[in-house]
């Protein structure tokens, strides 16, 4: 089976929407970018589902069905490339985006 990459494109941080939705001064002062990936960090994904080690599990289970997609051969119909895609996690206040690219095996060629 083929395995992924995925590369961390961006961390994002909604000031306006944490300022607007967290009541809590003392929690909203602490709120950061995600602490867990940085930009250009990257990882593979092979032996699915297993998760790669230092991945955010959350994030995890938010993108693991696009890069099953991405490691069986999909790509997304507005994604310009064969073999890629590019999506996100679902925290609403810092999200992370992430490029998926599928690397084949030496079987799959």
């Amino acid at each position: 089976m083929s395995k992924a990459q995925i590369t961390v494109l961006k961390r994002t941080f909604q000031k306006d929407l944490l300022e607007r939705e967290i009541t809590d001064a003392g929690f909203r002062q602490s709120f950061e970018p995600c602490p867990i990936h940085r930009e250009g960090q990257s990882f593979i994904a092979e032996g699915w589902p297993t998760q790669p080690e230092g991945f955010c599990p959350p994030a995890w289970a938010d993108i693991r069905h696009e890069v099953e997609m991405v490691m069986h051969g999909a790509t997304p119909l507005w994604i310009a490339s064969e073999g890629k895609t590019v999506t996100c996690c679902n925290d609403g206040l810092r999200p992370v985006i992430f490029r998926i690219e599928r690397i084949e095996s030496e079987e799959d060629r």
